[in-house]
Order: structure tokens, then sequence, then C-alpha cells
């Protein structure tokens, strides 16, 4: 006999719930995407010791009838598509036929559906079916899967803290209300509210439902459309940022999708308006015919592929860019007390977390609400709550008074304080000017009264020997001199006087660094930084009141006078009422 065997259908069912079912989050995603295929309005989820124990979904969707209601628990059972050009065309979150197998097959599970017409209740141990019984007539489905991975303790044994995945659920939760604004979401865990959405409808109503409405107001609406693509979403000003790329969120046809690439591009949007190792937070949506898609990448359904996606790139870095241009303010500081000591009590220390990566992910989650509650009474919660939307540009009139450890201009007006940075100010203002510089190059130079020689191993030498006419484009006149070495006799009159020879070696070790991945616009942004960083006002220069006054009207005239070239802001707000709370003269 021979030694291959078809396996039985629990052993490949429990080995094809190593891709689907991976933690709990997993299996609230698979549960309530089947509700929202269902048509619901309203998902409840409830969790015991972090759905470790026990998690329940509660839906008012269309619901089974006794046939379909078992068949779904069959391997590939599934009513999303009949066949193959279905697979092109998909328009539902579920489609493979595997989740509820898979669900079924490591924990108890317990079924309660009706259709409107039948009803029934079904209870199954490791995907086998234990008992049948009617139940009640009340439209909708409710699953509840309890003892997840008691029958595979190695998987049990790998789950996260209990915190963990309760963060996990949250954040499923989280995207899905973002996805689907019109269905009214509740999370509760060891009886506790936990998050509740409004299902209003709007999408900016659901971003303050889940992060607050101190984030939701400095969330700008960005939409666009090409003869593929439709995208419509919000994104934050630069000051609201994350620490981690998971509040870059993107949505297509409804589905939270994941793909590198596009994140890359939303990220690249915020080129120069924020740190480098800061994210921003955006909810993006992306409408296209599901023909120019494929999620039938992996089974979790959120890997993605697109038609056209150069389109979609495009489309979407210019339409952020544009909106980030047409509205900016300067920071605003709030006078703000958030108490972490308890919610910090609440993680599980045992868990190899950085204390600083704890504190942030508390703060995220007490500015979102998306915590433990003593009592469901202090989420004040109010479906009406009116949403500010951030204001147009203005650069304000500042008066300047003063200077503070010779790093900041101290200015007023009649709104309240503000502090400039003298270096970030004269960055912005000096980045701006060799940028356009740089993008418009003249002929004008200015000849250098000591030659400057630079030597440089063969590898580099051939790189920018390849790039010689763009460096002479520049203005820079540069020639071979030598064996490996070239020699620069002039440079452009907007050079500093003073740094010519760092401002030269910068170019071409730009050159070098980029070389095959050369991009014109990166390279003019990365000069232009490093040469108003190289020629600003430093900290602890002095600056008379007169030449902050200057400062101030050239930066006015910026395009965005409210970041330095490295995304640092420029100037922060400090409103009188801020400064009135601080010294209790206001409450």
């Amino acid at each position: 006999m021979g030694k291959i065997m078809i396996m039985s259908e629990n052993l490949a069912n429990k080995i094809a719930a190593g891709e689907v079912v991976e933690k709990c989050a997993s299996v609230v995603k698979e549960l309530i995407e089947n509700s929202i295929d269902a048509g619901s309005t309203e998902i409840k989820v409830e969790l015991i010791e972090s759905g470790v124990k026990s998690i329940k979904v509660t839906d008012n969707g269309c619901g089974m009838d006794k046939e379909d209601a078992l068949m779904c628990f069959q391997s590939h059972a599934t009513s999303k598509i009949k066949d193959e050009d279905d697979l092109f065309n998909i328009s539902t979150l579920g489609f493979r036929g595997e989740a509820l197998p898979s669900i079924a097959s490591v924990s108890n599970v317990l079924i309660s559906t009706c259709d409107g017409v039948d009803s029934v209740i079904y209870e199954l141990d490791a995907g086998a079916l234990v008992s049948q019984k009617s139940g009640d007539l009340r439209k909708g489905t409710i699953i509840e899967v309890k003892n997840l991975f008691y029958n595979t303790p190695a998987r049990l044994k790998y789950l996260n803290s209990l915190y963990t995945e309760l963060s996990n659920i949250t954040t499923v939760i989280n995207r899905a209300a973002l996805a689907h604004t019109n269905i009214r979401f509740t999370l509760i865990n060891d009886n506790k509210l936990i998050l509740k959405t409004s299902g209003s409808g709007s999408l900016l109503k659901t971003i303050n439902d889940i992060y607050g409405v101190k984030v939701s107001r400095k969330m700008l609406e960005v939409k666009g459309e090409t003869n593929d693509y439709e995208i419509y979403g919000y994104i934050s000003l630069p000051e609201i940022t994350k620490s981690n790329r998971n509040h870059i969120i993107t949505i297509v046809n409804g589905r939270v999708v994941r793909n590198q690439e596009l994140n890359k591009v939303i990220n690249d949007a915020y080129h120069k308006y924020k740190f480098d190792n800061r994210y921003p937070i955006v909810i993006l949506n992306i409408i296209v015919d599901p023909v120019l898609t494929d999620v039938n990448v992996h089974p979790s359904k959120m890997d993605i592929k697109f038609s056209n996606f150069d389109d979609l790139k495009n489309l979407v870095f210019e339409k952020i860019k544009e909106t980030l241009n047409n509205h900016f303010l300067a920071p605003t500081v709030e006078n703000n007390m958030v108490k972490v000591d308890n919610l910090l009590n609440k993680i599980d220390t045992s868990e190899d977390i950085e204390k600083e990566e704890v504190k942030e992910y508390v703060f995220d989650f007490s500015n979102s609400e998306n915590i433990i509650k003593e009592d469901e009474n202090d989420y004040n919660y109010s479906p009406t709550d009116i949403i500010d939307e951030p204001k147009k540009r203005e650069f304000p009139f500042m008066e300047p008074i003063g200077q503070v450890l010779g790093v900041y201009i101290v200015c007023q007006n009649e709104k309240g304080m503000y502090l400039m940075d003298q270096h970030a100010a004269a960055e912005r203002i000096n980045y701006e000017k060799y940028k356009k510089a740089m993008k418009n190059p003249t002929k004008d130079t200015i000849s250098m009264l000591f030659p400057i020689n630079i030597e440089y191993p063969k590898e580099e030498f051939l790189i920018i020997k390849e790039h010689l006419d763009f460096i002479k484009k520049l203005g820079i006149d540069i020639e071979e001199f030598g064996m490996n070495s070239f020699i620069i006799k002039a440079h452009p009159t907007w050079f500093k006087e003073g740094l010519e020879e760092v401002f030269v070696r910068n170019v071409l070790e730009k050159i070098i660094t980029m070389n095959k991945n050369f991009d014109l616009e990166r390279f003019n942004d990365s000069i232009s930084a490093m040469m108003a960083c190289k020629a600003s006002i430093k900290a602890g220069d002095p600056i008379s009141m007169e030449e902050a006054t200057m400062l101030i009207e050239k930066l006015k005239k910026c395009d965005n006078p409210f970041n330095c070239a490295h995304g640092r802001p420029t100037i922060i707000h400090y409103p009188k009422y801020e400064l009135d709370k601080l010294f209790k003269r206001a409450v």
C-alpha cells in the first residue's frame, strides 16, 4: 500500500484554520464580515476574557434556513460565488467557504439563526454536530464561539495576553466600522462597553466615534477620480501622527485591505510635512470595478492586487498633497491632562512591550475612547455631536516681543501667544528658495578663486561621471581631473558664501547614494533641505526684533509656512483661553 493518503475533512479543516484563524481577532473578522454580507445594520460583538473563552456575534441580517445553517459549516460551502466568472467579479467580503468550518474545527460553536420564516439552533463540537433545536423568530443570526483552540493546545499556548487580544479585536471592529459607516457596531468585553458607533452613515462621525473629537476636528476631506478609480476619505493634519502605519486604512469597495506600496504612496504625500518616523491617520475609500482587482491572494482576503495601479497611486498622491497644501494651520496647544496610571496597570507587564510604546498605545486608546470604562455612563455618547471642519490656511498676524533660550521667538496677538522656532522658520524660507532655484536653474554662476578638487573610489567616480550633464545643468562647472577625480571651477550664484564646497560635496554624495533609483523630485527636496538647514540661523544665535519681524514676513510668503524642511513645526499657538486655564483664570 502506498504512503500517500487523503486527509480526513476534520484534519484538513484544522490545517486550514492555521491560515484563516490565527487569533481571536481572526474569528471576529470572519464573523462580522459574514454579518455585513448578510445585510446587517446592527452588529454586536460580546467577548469573555477578550474572546479566549467566548466570542458572540449578534446581527440583524437576512438569517438562514435550517439547511443553509448546517451547510455553512461544510468545507468550501458558500453562497457568495457559483462559478469561475464570479471569482473575477467579487462584491462580497467572504467567498472562499473556509472560515466557518475552520473556526468550528478548533472550538465549540453555537449558532442560532432565523430567515424570518425558519429558525434553528445548532451546537457543534470540533466541527461535529452535537444537538439541534428550534429557535426564536428574531430575524438574524447569533454565532457564539467558545473555548477557541481547546483541541489544538499548541495554538492556544501562543495566544497573546488578554489585553493584546482585546486590542487586536478592537482594531478589527474599528476598521469595519470605518468601512461600513451605515452599520452600528457595539463591542463589549466582560460585560463592559468598549466601543459603540452610531451607524449614521457619516465617515467623519465614525472617525469621531473611534478617535475622539480632538482628532476628528483635525481631519481633512480628500476626494478625486479617474476613469477607473474614485477615492474619498479623510486625512489628518500633519500635527496628528502615530508611531506606526496601523492608522493608514485603505478600503476597497467596502473591504479593508493592505497594500504596502499604496501605503508608501500615502506616507510619501506627507513628505516634508512630518518626521519620517511618524505616520498620519488616513481613512481612504477606493471605489473601483471589481474586475480591476484581485482579492483572492491570501486566505485572510486583505491582500489585493490592482490593475492600472499607477493611475491609482498618482491619484492618491496628488489629491492628498493638494489637500495638505490647501489646509494648513499652526499647531495649537491644548491643556489636556490624561490620566493613564489605571490603564497602564491593566496591561500585562509580562509582555515584551517597550514602555514608550505602551504609553503611546494607551494615549491612542484614551483619545479614541476604546478603553475599559468602569461605567457605561462615562462614555457620554451622543450621536448628534457636531464636528467642526478644519479651517482653511491662514497665517496669523504676529508681533515679536522677545527671544527665549536663544531658540524661540515669542510673539503675540489678540488670540494669544505664539512661539516660533527661529531655525525652523529660517530653514523653511531657505528651503523654498533653494528648491525653486534647483527646479529652474539659470546660467548665472560664480567662478571660484580656488577650484575644488574631489577624489572618489572608482565605483563612485563612475556614478558621478554618468550624471555629469545633470550636474552641469545645476550650474556646477565640473570636469574630470586625472584618475578618479573631478575639479569644480564654478557654482550657482545662490550657493551661500562660505558653504560652497559643502554644498557641492552634498550634491555629489546624494547622486552617489541615489544612483539607479535617482528621482529628480526627491533629489531636489533632499538637497534643498540640506542646504537650507546649513544656511539658516542656528539655535542659540541672538536675533533682534527687527530681524524677527523680517523673518515673520518672509515666512508668511512661503507656500507652507508651518513646517520646516524636515517636518518640524515652525510655529506653535498658545490660545489665550488655554493660557487662562493654566493660570486658573478660566475653567
